[in-house]
């Protein structure tokens, strides 16, 4: 009879280790715990943004000391040859997959998500991104770049995008009180990633290097162990607030005021509204435009300042030696290191203020300042000011990253948190069409003036002057946004339904007394210091790279 009553409690209750049922937050929690958690997973599957350290290495896989080149090779024979060593634009289609795949699997599984719980999708997002990872390995040992497609490219793709949506829902409702910073602190990690696995990476590549392999399958596999080891602890470590819950004292701001909704849109209709395509313009021209920058960043440094860089001013870059060009390359990947701090340092920042001014203010900031500042940059250019220059670019940087991290609580505020992991998933879909625009725009008009005779120092004015205007298309987007009308709302009774078994699990009334409550206690610290310390050694890692930029 006992064990009868057991199984019925498990079955109305999810007896699962996985289900949701079994992550609702029991008295003496604290909140605390949930980013960390987050910052775990966010800072593992982060490394897609690094992959291209990958590259040059896996030119050699089959020559070793010098590539083993067919004159031959194309595309399709590149997927299947043993003999010939792959081309980095072969290799580069993995990190298009990454984000392709990101996109689409955040749009479909996203309800998915929001019905099983983010530990469930957490512990899929770290199968899927390290055994990803573990397949790439073996189409490394064995040579089949069609392995690493499917391996890295498709299924390590498809953690990318369950691993970046997993704690969107759960930290905006841990911390209603601070949406903004909650949703900063671990979108802040995906844009880290890079920060510490491409440092990793190298450092590994170099201890596994053999004078018969590259060491890059090689560190595939200990990267993976490694990243799987942090992801399921942050799976694992995710508990969500009970049903109703709210911090003890705050009381939810008026909707006149600070336009966010104490209602609930459910995922069928959240795209039926123009709002959502609105704020889904928002975020595709505010990424297109950053991406545009990010994308160019390199070159456009060395480029417009040329001979400047190490001591030679009004030596253009065209007239660099190879021995001088290489020395300013090396500056250059400095500058791209600083860029990633401003990336990483604005999703934060950004977020976080946010919560003080509003979401909406937040963007007409992105818009205004992004425009003064595209449209000023040929100018701190041919003033010759480095300075000014870095500056300005930096600014540009981390406002690309504070729309990523700013977005998923202009999303609670306008259609409310019952669904807004899954509707988020949705709205990447812009992430991936700015990919594709703003690269285009920015590679298509450089080419297209360097073909005209336009010299290199100036090919860049006219393309941040059409970015601006992409802003100032977004600008009117954000404009346009206001509040949803009554008709999309869901019930009291409806969602009362939805959150039922949330409610039951949680073993007490909504709100019950000393959840989400201590601070940064010792638990609380020792979980920060797990992923402050890798943040904390990527960081150093950068700057000391990037000092050679100001010498």
């Amino acid at each position: 009879m006992a064990s009868m009553d057991q199984t019925a409690g498990e079955a109305q209750f999810g007896g699962g280790l996985l289900d949701r049922e079994r992550i609702v937050a029991k008295p003496g929690f604290n909140r605390w715990l949930a980013p960390p958690a987050a910052l775990a997973i966010h800072l593992c599957i982060g490394m897609a943004y690094g992959f291209s350290v990958f590259w040059l290495p896996l030119t050699r896989a089959v020559g070793i000391t010098q590539s083993a080149t067919c004159a031959d090779l194309n595309l399709l024979t590149a997927l299947f040859t043993t003999s010939c060593d792959w081309r980095v634009a072969d290799l580069g289609w993995i990190y298009t997959l990454f984000f392709v795949l990101l996109g689409c699997s955040a749009a479909i599984w996203g309800g998915w998500l929001e019905r099983v719980g983010p530990r469930k999708a957490g512990v899929v997002a770290a199968l899927c991104w390290c055994g990803g990872i573990a397949v790439a390995a073996v189409g490394v040992m064995i040579h089949q770049l069609w392995l690493m497609w499917l391996g890295a490219g498709v299924i390590g793709g498809i953690g990318l995008g369950l691993g970046y949506i997993s704690p969107v829902s759960t930290l905006i409702k841990w911390f209603p009180d601070r949406r903004g910073m909650a949703t900063g602190m671990a979108i802040m990690g995906f844009g880290g990633g890079a920060m510490i696995g491409a440092p990793l990476a190298n450092m590994l590549m170099n201890a596994y290097r053999t004078p018969t392999s590259i060491g890059v399958w090689e560190t595939f596999l200990t990267m993976a162990a490694i990243y799987f080891v942090f992801m399921m602890g942050g799976a694992f470590g995710y508990r969500i607030p009970p049903a109703g819950w709210r911090p003890e004292g705050w009381t939810q701001p008026t909707a006149a005021k600070a336009m966010i909704t104490t209602r609930h849109v459910h995922l069928r209709d959240a795209h039926k509204t123009k709002q959502f395509w609105l704020i889904w313009a928002v975020l595709c021209l505010n990424v297109s435009a950053g991406i545009g920058v990010i994308g160019m960043a390199s070159p456009m440094l060395q480029e417009i300042f040329g001979g400047s860089l190490i001591g030679q001013p009004g030596v253009s870059f065209t007239s660099l030696t190879p021995e001088q060009r290489t020395m300013i390359a090396a500056i250059a990947a400095g500058f791209t290191g600083l860029l990633s701090l401003f990336n990483i340092g604005g999703r934060f920042f950004w977020a976080s203020l946010s919560d003080r001014i509003g979401r909406k203010t937040t963007y007409y900031t992105f818009f205004l300042l992004g425009i003064v500042l595209y449209a000023l940059v040929p100018t701190a250019a041919h003033l010759g000011s480095q300075a000014l220059f870095v500056l300005m670019v930096g600014i540009i940087v981390s406002m690309y990253g504070g729309g990523f991290a700013t977005v998923p609580a202009y999303l609670a505020d306008i259609f409310g948190t019952q669904f807004v992991g899954a509707i988020h998933g949705r709205l990447l879909t812009a992430w991936g069409t700015a990919g594709i625009i703003g690269p285009v725009v920015v590679n298509y008009i450089r080419e297209a003036q360097i073909a005209a005779g336009v010299p290199r120092d100036l090919v860049y004015d006219f393309t941040m002057y059409i970015l601006a205007g992409m802003l100032a298309l977004g600008f009117i987007a954000n404009l346009l946004v206001k509040p949803l009308a009554d008709k999309w709302y869901m019930s009291e009774e409806e969602v009362a339904a939805l959150q039922a078994k949330t409610a039951a699990a949680a073993g007490g009334p909504s709100g019950s007394f000393g959840i989400g409550r201590g601070g940064l206690d010792a638990p609380a610290v020792l979980a920060w210091l797990v992923v402050g310390l890798p943040i904390l050694w990527g960081v150093w890692i950068t700057l000391r790279s990037a000092i050679v930029l100001f010498q």
